[in-house]
Formats: C-alpha cells, structure tokens, sequence
C-alpha cells in the first residue's frame, strides 16, 4: 500500500497529528494561504462576475513546490486544514495546485486534534464543501473591493497611509459614538445616605451593618424618593441621626446560581481580557498554540483544547461524559449537576462546530503546567475551568431583605450568603458585575421583624450620575457580537487593525477615538451612510452566512453592493473637497533649522517631526518617560522610545543620549532600580521569558551572560 500525504496549515499541527498517524502517511505544512489576491494591483475582475485573480503567494514558492513533489511521490493525498471558511478556503487553493478535484473525497477536518478524531477523520474523508469556499471568497473578494476603493480616495481626500474597511472602520464609529456620548454626558446630582446600626446589647464594630435609605412610607406601601440636593438630604439625616431603627419587614429566600455556557472565540476573549489583561490577539495566538500542540514532557506534541475559531456552545456526549466523570472522582456526587447540561445556539449555522473546551481530560492545567508557557498556563486554565464548571451543581444562595424604618423614612439592606458552593468551588463567577471586578458579598446578621437596630451614625454622600464607561477590548468584541459586527475570526485582527492604524489608542484598558480616527470616520459617515451602518454591515453577514448554507449565489451578494458603491466613490471623488489638517504644535523648535514642531500622525503612531518637511527631514519620537527609574550611568531620565526598524517595539534609552557624551545609555530592556551586577557591576534590566520576568546583568560581555553549552 502507498503512502497518503495529509497538509496541514502549521508545523505544530503536523507534529501532533504526525503522532497519531502511521508510517504510511506523511505529514506537511502549507504554512497557512499558499494562494491569493496580488498585494499592489485590486486583482478581481469587476466586469467578469467580480473572479478573483489568485496568484501563488511569492513567500510560499519553496512550500508549494515541495508539496507538489511529495503528491507526486504519494498515492493519495488528504487536505487537514483548519474546519472554518478559510480552512476550507485554503484547502481549495491546495487542490488548485496539486489539480486534485475539489468533488473527489480529499478533505478531512476535526475539531479537535486527539488520536479518534484524527483517525476517524482519516477513515472518513469528503469533498471540499464549494458553499463555504464561495462564502470565504465572497467575504475577500468584498473586504478588498471596499478597501482598494476607499483608501485611495482617503488619501486623496484626507492623508496618505489612511485606510478603511466593512467591518473595521464601522467599530471605529461604535467607539467614536460611545466617546461622544460621554462627552455629551451631563452629571446629575444626587444624594445618598447610609446609617451604620446594630442590634440592642452588641457593642463590638464587627457587628455592625450599613443599612441605605430607600424612600418615605405610606399607608401600605413605601415610596421611592430620590435626593437631588443636600437640604433634602440633611432633612432626613436631621431626622433620623440620635434615634433608632425598627425592622417592619424581612423578605428571606433561596436562589440557585448555574455556570455560565462554555466559551466561544467571543466570550474567550472578552474574559481573557478582564481575567487576564490579555489582548485578543494574544489571547487567540496562545489558544492557536494549545490548540495545534504543544510538547508535553514524557508525551511529545499534545493539543490540549478543542478548535478556538467557533460562535458555538455546543458539547459533545463524549466530553460532557469526560468531565462528568471527573467531577465525580474529584469533587464528589454533591458538586455534579444532577442532570447533562446542554446550550442552545442561536442558529444552527452555528452547530458545525464545538464550543471550546479541553480535549485531554487526563491532563489537568497543574499536571502540564512544567510543560507551558505563562500565558499558555494560564489561558488553559481558564478554558479548562470554565468548561468542567458547566457540568457542576449550581450554587446555592440564601438571600434577605429588609425593611428598616425610623419615623417615615424608610432604608432597606440586602444580602446573600452562599451555602453551597458547588461551580463556584472551580470557576469563581463574575457576572454579576459585568466582569470587571468581584461583588462585595455582604454577610448579615439574623434580622426578625420588630428587631430594634440601633444607629451609631448617619451619613449624607454626594454623588453623580456616570456615563457609560469607555469602550475596553472585551466590550468592544462583545458589542461587535451583539450586533453581527464581523465573525469569531476577524474580531481580533479588527481590533488589532484600528489600533495598528492609530484610530484608536488605548488609556489604561479603555479605548479612545483619535484625532485622525474620528476624522477619517465623521468623512465617511458623511459620505457612505448606508456603508457605515451598523445593520448594514451585520446584514451582509449574513448574506455570507446564506452563501455558506447554498442559500444564496456570492456573485449575486455582491453584485448587489459593488456598483452602487462604486458610484458613491467617483461621486465623491468628484464633489468633496479635500480636508485640510492642520499639524498641532509641540512649542519646540527644530535642532536642525529652526523651524516649528509639529505631532505628525502616520499607519505605524503619532511621531514628532519638523513643520519644513519636506526640505527638513528631522523627525523624533514621541517621549514618554519611564517613571520611577533613574539612567542608571548619570541619574537622568529615560526615554520609552518606539524602534523605527522593528515595528510595535520599545527600547530604552537616556534623555541626554546624544547631547552628552559621557551618557549613551541604551538597552531593549528596562534598567532595574539602583541594582548593580554582583558579577561586573553593571547595570541590571528585566527580562521575560515564557511570561516570566527575571533580572539579568545588561552587560553582554558580563560573564554572567555566557551562553551555557549544552551537554
């Protein structure tokens, strides 16, 4: 029998599958897209029903070659690409080159990477599905129309290096509302007021309690009353301060608290960046890694999570009754849900896919933690707890509430005390307050009605009405979500795309609109109204939904959209006038000429160059200090400063570097603070390593920093 190549997108992918597979079939790489649209020319024929012009990909002339002469040295050949859309894209591509026919059983997929499922995929191949190829093509073949499009007119109307896009420049605008709506927020005033009481008899603080004013009683009903001032406010507190409370009603009850659904690519990477600080590029390029296979000590190359690409919470039987069974052995019969718990998708487009989850059972975050990264730990981690956890008992809650009442006032107190931990012993929720931080948990005292409570001390606060809070990563993703903004794939590269092209920046986790950002969307918003709304956009999703189900023909979808737009290009090519931005001044003068200053903006960031460009070419970074670390060569500032050869990199270096020649203070690395090497004595810095910083000597000829040989 003949050997079977099987191609794989990555390397990682095909060591791992290479260990469930036998002698009799060899594994390959495509290394991702081996075809694709030309890079500096539109390459789609939009007066030939919109046909793509593919070309092989110029970086992937070696791969592609060799995968031609190992097809012609195997019997067969079965494509293993990811089971998305561009999956089956680039299984597409692959025939193309290897002219294999797409309705001949050479696909296989699975969505997640063990012995069974490879095997059985192996056992069981198909043919490329063309409905979910003509989805992905419709999706390139749109995104680069409007792209080839709009950015030109944007640099003719507005700046060169702009750019625009479907789906990115519509999640610029949701930022730009959101900051407007913040500005426009107008504060208002209120008051509240808190009493601190006990019962009769305790005397220690620990047994005291904050009970909130509620309202005014009334004949058999309490009125809410809101204090707008500080003499409404200081009436009630005349009233009631040096008298004490009586409680006229308690409310006490029972509530049952369930795990939330397993993860998709969406909620991942909403709670990756509240848990973890992670951005959703990162979150997703750490999920790719666990989830093509990383080397387990004593195993080799493991996947330890299913597919990470998926809107589904669907879950297997098999799983469910995995981590059934772990529950039982581990936490006992009291921690596992009595019943299989199962989650509904929305639609059943949705169902080609699992949700993510773990796919070793046996392998528990602690067991492999020796074998991972940092961010790999702790990424599956929360995947794995945030799965075992759906298949948990509830937790059980005790609740009360009281009424507690000093003339006609009326304050109420609320709280819960869980009894029963059940999925909260795993995965700690924190739903309740959006995710952001824990509910405090307020823990009472028995409290029975006629209960005399006495007032210690009484409070008048003011306070404003908030705004919504600023768009932050996780609540952009989950804004695009609700609204049918983009697909699990594209949520991360838009967002890394609106920051990458400076439309956006980020202030601690908040994002914030940008000068050039809000320029760019309030012209477009003006000019391509229908193209830069919200239901627009989550229309033509699914539209390419519809494409995927055989629904609908991708070069009517287009056909539909493209000559309209491309008449309100020439039109506004024609009849808008050109947008003069003026440079803001930084009040320095140029070292070089003479001439102002000015903030320039540019795809890569904001940078500081000379107003007399371009006959002065002088240009600096932008100066952002490190706090708190003096240049540990003379005791002056260090500069953050970004590399102009390696992009989205930082280096640090001395403020007077350059105009003093007894400081040259430089390093990729951050010093340490007043912290000598006890090796050489120079300078210490920080380094990381698979998410771990350590201190090391800055010093490359340190001897501290020779490279040890390996044994």
């Amino acid at each position: 029998m003949g050997k079977t190549l099987v191609i794989v997108e990555s390397p990682a992918k095909a060591n791992t599958i290479g260990r469930y597979l036998g002698k009799e079939y060899v594994i390959k790489a495509s290394k991702g897209h081996i075809r694709d649209l030309p890079q500096k020319v539109m390459g789609v024929n939009t007066k030939n029903n919109y046909k793509p012009q593919y070309i092989d990909s110029p970086d992937k002339a070696a791969v592609i070659r060799e995968i031609k002469e190992l097809a012609a040295k195997c019997d067969n050949v079965l494509i293993a690409t990811d089971p998305d859309r561009e999956g089956e894209a680039i299984a597409w591509h692959i025939a193309t080159v290897l002219k294999i026919d797409p309705s001949t059983k050479c696909r296989i997929t699975f969505n997640e990477i063990t012995k069974k499922a490879v095997q059985k995929a192996v056992s069981e191949p198909r043919e490329i599905d063309l409905n979910v190829v003509d989805a992905q093509q419709a999706r390139r073949v749109l995104d680069r129309l409007c792209g080839y499009e709009l950015s030109p007119l944007l640099w003719r109307k507005i700046h060169k290096d702009l750019s625009a896009g479907r789906v990115q420049s519509v999640a610029t605008k949701l930022v730009m509302e959101r900051d407007d709506e913040i500005a426009a927020f107008e504060p208002k005033e209120y008051w509240e007021i808190v009493s601190s009481v006990s019962h009769e008899g305790t005397k220690l603080k620990k047994d005291r309690f904050d009970i909130e004013y509620y309202g005014e009683s009334e004949e058999e009903s309490v009125r809410k009353v809101t204090l707008n001032n500080a003499d409404e406010a200081n009436a009630v507190v005349d009233d009631v301060k040096g008298s004490n409370f009586t409680v006229s009603k308690v409310t006490k009850g029972e509530k049952e608290r369930n795990s939330a659904a397993p993860f998709t690519t969406s909620t991942l990477q909403q709670e990756a960046s509240r848990r973890l600080g992670f951005a959703p590029a990162r979150t997703m390029n750490v999920a790719q890694m666990l989830y093509q296979g990383v080397n387990i000590a004593d195993q080799g190359s493991v996947a330890l999570i299913s597919y990470m690409r998926t809107d589904s919470v669907r879950i297997s039987d098999e799983a469910v009754a995995a981590a059934r069974d772990l529950i039982m052995k581990k936490y006992g019969k009291d921690y596992l849900c009595p019943y299989k718990r199962e989650f509904k998708n929305k639609n059943s487009a949705q169902d080609a896919h699992e949700a993510i989850r773990p796919t070793h059972f046996d392998l528990e975050p602690d067991v492999v933690k020796s074998s991972l990264t940092g961010d790999q730990y702790k990424l599956y981690k929360l995947i794995w707890e945030r799965f075992i956890a759906t298949q948990m008992s509830g937790a059980r809650l005790d609740t009360m509430t009281a009424d507690i009442v000093n003339g006609g006032h009326v304050f109420k107190v609320s709280g819960e005390v869980v009894t029963f931990d059940g999925f909260l012993k795993l995965y700690d929720d924190l739903r309740e307050t959006g995710g952001d931080s824990k509910k405090k948990e307020t823990v009472l005292p028995v409290i029975n009605e006629g209960d005399v409570l006495v007032n210690h001390s009484t409070d008048a606060v003011q306070k404003f009405t908030q705004p919504k809070p600023h768009y932050t990563e996780a609540t952009l993703i989950s804004t695009m979500e609700k609204n049918g903004i983009g697909r699990p794939s594209t949520y991360a590269p838009t967002i890394s795309t609106i920051e990458k092209r400076n439309y956006v920046d980020k202030e601690g986790k908040s994002i914030i609109i940008t000068d050039i950002g809000r320029l760019v969307t309030v012209f477009l918003q003006e000019h391509f109204e229908e193209f830069m709304d919200v239901g627009f956009t989550a229309d033509m999703e699914e539209k390419l939904d519809s494409i995927e189900s055989g629904d609908a023909s991708w070069v009517d979808i287009i056909d539909g959209f493209y000559p309209k737009f491309h008449d309100q290009i020439e039109e506004v090519g024609r009849n808008a006038e050109k947008i003069t931005i003026e440079d803001e001044k930084t009040g320095e003068m140029c070292p070089e000429c003479g001439s102002e200053l000015v903030f320039k903006n540019s795809r890569y960031g904001r940078f500081i160059a000379c107003s007399n460009y371009p006959d002065c070419k002088f240009s600096k970074n932008i100066e952002v200090k490190l706090k708190d670390t003096p240049c540990p060569y003379c005791g002056s500032e260090i500069n953050i400063l970004k590399s102009k050869k390696h992009k989205n990199k930082t280096f640090y270096a001395c403020d007077r570097k350059g105009s003093d020649p007894d400081c040259q203070f430089i390093s990729w690395d951050p010093p340490v603070k007043d912290k000598k090497c006890p090796t050489c004595g120079s300078f210490m810095v920080y380094k990381k390593f698979r998410g771990k910083t350590y201190q090391k000597c800055g010093n490359r000829e340190c001897p501290s920093n020779e490279k040890r040989k390996k044994t």
